[in-house]
């Protein structure tokens, strides 16, 4: 597939959460995209780890006989570089919110670890999986403090109850490829207020991989995306028009 196969030239958003969110964390940023003529396609993210998550993520794209930029939230920083190495141009750029942008060998739990400031340990309420491990949830009573503090409360008590838990494998398993944030261009956004992934650890990786536009929300939350879903889309556009600006002539 060429980077220009879509009837407008522009790729497909394709929006991949992270743990303890939903696909529909992404339902304000989408509206953006929607209006602005962005095709966006919000994933349900299993969960379950990084192997088989960016397995069923590659999927996904393919269905879409499109080229996409890959945007990830979290934890889903973690599947979209892994799918991006197995989608090679199909994906023209990289988003990651509040998320973790991993070199090969490092994991969500190494990396949110590395710097000091994360609290999210001490609210994660664990229990067995039947097929082995554990998984885990937020306390709900801790989410919004914990996950979404500059999220209306009402909004938060509902992301609280409809939290999709995260396997511990999921979290401690590292990037198995090579990153393709070495190739692709890379936006981040994050806020500087984020209790789940440090703001230094966002903006160490940030710099690692030659961000091409960096947006720290000043008191954002892990929840980002819901609390300024603005700042979000923007750098959505920015990079689905960079596309645009740099595809070849037909």
């Amino acid at each position: 597939m060429s980077r220009t196969d879509s009837p407008d030239g522009k790729p497909v958003a394709v929006l991949v959460h992270g743990a303890f969110a939903e696909s529909a964390s992404w339902a304000d940023v989408a509206r953006t995209l929607h209006d602005r003529g962005v095709e966006t396609v919000a994933v349900a993210n299993p969960l379950r780890a990084v192997d088989t998550d960016a397995a069923y993520l590659v999927d996904v794209v393919r269905g879409l006989g499109r080229p996409v930029v890959l945007v990830g939230h979290s934890y889903g920083g973690m599947v979209v570089t892994e799918a991006a190495a197995a989608l090679g141009d199909v994906v023209t750029g990289l988003v990651y919110v509040a998320a973790f942008v991993p070199e090969r060998g490092e994991s969500a739990l190494e990396l949110s670890g590395r710097f000091e400031g994360s609290t999210l340990g001490e609210t994660l309420l664990a229990y067995p999986l039947a097929a082995g491990g554990q998984e885990f949830r937020i306390d709900p009573a801790r989410f919004a403090a914990q996950f979404a503090a500059d999220v209306p409360a009402d909004t938060a008590q509902v992301m609280a109850l409809t939290q999709r838990p995260v396997t511990e494998a999921a979290l401690a398993q590292p990037l198995s490829v090579e990153p393709a944030w070495k190739e692709l261009p890379v936006w981040s956004v994050y806020g500087d207020d984020d209790r789940n992934v440090p703001a230094a650890a966002q903006a160490f990786m940030a710099d690692r991989a030659g961000s091409r536009g960096t947006t720290v929300v000043a008191g954002g939350s892990h929840a980002v995306a819901v609390s300024h879903p603005d700042a979000v889309a923007s750098a959505v556009l920015e990079a689905v028009g960079e596309h645009v600006a740099f595809a070849p002539a037909l």
